[in-house]
């Protein structure tokens, strides 16, 4: 007879998982990839490595999961608003703004997730999900160029280009190094109003 597990079994492990995820978030937030070692992780979650190990075979694979739960929620508002009813350009802008202050709101998570040197299968996550920001990006396009608001061009390199282009501009501001803040707010505007201009609005 095969053993299986109780409901109150599966309940607590899956509370487990969630709270070293939780836990790995928080480190990164504050310090970076290389802040959140498994023992930390251990640590500030409660639990013992081999617990984690039991989640999560590798580092890699803990922080994959963390950039992926980021990565879903970035896109559940940038799918939002591409969806507004709103002229494109102004679902352009939102959409990069919107992105922009988030990312300057939490620097120590967005370096992390946008340039911190990283393990390859990471980086390979966040290619991946560069590709999933610019299809986002790509409906905007697509609609204004339908609708007349930018001229007609190829939408996955537009859309790649604009995603390039918000990103990198956001590794200065949040990395570790930055000496001071600069203006958020007018960040925001400057990013936003470069890649309208990018769409050729």
């Amino acid at each position: 007879m095969a053993y299986k597990r109780s409901q109150l079994m599966e309940r607590r492990l899956a509370g487990n998982r969630e709270r070293i995820l939780a836990a790995a978030r928080r480190l990164v937030a504050a310090g970076g990839y290389r802040n959140a070692p498994v023992t930390a992780v251990a640590a500030e979650a409660g639990v013992s490595t081999g617990l984690i190990y039991r989640h999560f075979p590798s580092k890699a694979e803990l922080f994959v999961e963390v950039l992926t739960a980021a990565v879903e929620h970035e896109l559940r508002i940038l799918s939002a608003i591409a969806d507004e009813q709103l002229p494109a350009a102004q679902r352009l802008q939102r959409a990069v703004a919107s992105f922009v202050r988030r990312a300057l709101a939490g620097p120590g998570l967005a370096y992390a997730f946008i340039a911190e040197p990283v393990d390859p299968e990471v980086e390979a996550e966040r290619i991946r999900c560069r590709r999933l920001f610019g299809d986002v990006f790509r409906r905007i396009l697509e609609d204004g160029v339908r609708g007349g608001e930018f001229p007609a061009q190829d939408l996955d390199v537009g859309a790649a280009c604009i995603v390039g282009a918000f990103t990198e501009a956001l590794v200065g501001p949040t990395a570790p190094s930055r000496d001071g803040q600069r203006d958020g707010e007018h960040l925001v505007e400057a990013i936003a109003a470069f890649c309208l201009r990018a769409a050729g609005a």
